[in-house]
């Protein structure tokens, strides 16, 4: 097994460059018990008052290392901004939808990395330190590896598979917690402003730029999705919206056979 303190990444072509360990030393830049990198987190958010507490408390301990939390809004008709209020650096409005939300909160961050967070997914402890080592080098972007939480035991599977094609071809999904410099972001155009598969289309952008850094540490992300509507019947959905995206059917159209209170 090689070790991770001697090796920061290892390159697999044609997808990612695949990263084994851990925080690196300060020859990297990395100081113990300081800010990292001035990092803006950005969690778009729709009717999330069940959990959006909870979510932001559990990115406190980045925040006091220096980390931004924006919360982006897109309509809620529940208490969500409210329960963010006290938790977030900043909550704005913008028009429903994950990539305009997005993009609004990238406008507003101060961060010269950023983070775009999905409500129900949680970060690994140390993600703003992963995230400094990644993009430290010649790397401008990168996701991390993801669980899927709940009880079938195939929505461990759907993880794996997610993780090894996003580790092949270099796409990464929104849940997988995409990360980023401003710059890239920037340069790359940022989301398009389509109703879905944005994540993709932003990978492929940002592909032009540097393969991603693959995090080995893994985001959680809650199964309700499959479970509420069926693990298989999930599967098979979203399989068909995605060979139809890359045969080139609008994301509008797909958008319409994607059940709306899930995007």
């Amino acid at each position: 097994m090689l070790p991770s303190f001697s090796i920061a990444a290892l390159r697999l072509p044609p997808g990612c460059a695949v990263f084994l360990g851990d925080s690196l030393d300060s020859e990297r830049g990395v100081i113990s018990g300081d800010r990292l990198v001035h990092l803006s987190i950005i969690v778009p958010v729709l009717d999330e008052a069940a959990g959006i507490a909870d979510q932001l408390r559990s990115l406190q301990p980045l925040r006091s290392r220096g980390a931004e939390i924006i919360v982006v809004d897109g309509g809620s008709t529940d208490d969500t901004r409210e329960l963010a209020a006290p938790l977030a650096d900043r909550v704005t409005a913008a028009p429903r939808g994950r990539a305009l939300q997005s993009n609004a909160g990238a406008r507003d961050a101060g961060g010269d990395s950023l983070l775009f967070l999905h409500a129900d997914t949680r970060l690994p402890a140390d993600a703003d330190r992963l995230i400094g080592d990644a993009l430290a080098g010649t790397l401008v972007w990168g996701r991390f590896d993801v669980r899927i939480t709940g009880q079938h035991p195939m929505l461990r599977v759907v993880a794996a598979m997610m993780n090894l094609r996003s580790r092949l071809t270099g796409v990464a999904t929104g849940d997988q917690a995409m990360f980023m410099t401003r710059a890239a972001f920037e340069r790359s155009g940022g989301f398009p402003p389509i109703a879905l598969m944005e994540d993709i289309a932003l990978s492929r952008a940002l592909l032009r730029r540097s393969r991603p850094a693959c995090l080995r540490a893994r985001v959680t992300t809650s199964g309700r999705r499959w479970e509420r509507h069926g693990v298989w019947r999930t599967i098979l959905l979203m399989w068909r919206l995605r060979l139809a995206y890359f045969l080139g059917t609008e994301p509008a159209r797909l958008a319409t056979r994607y059940r709306p209170d899930d995007h």
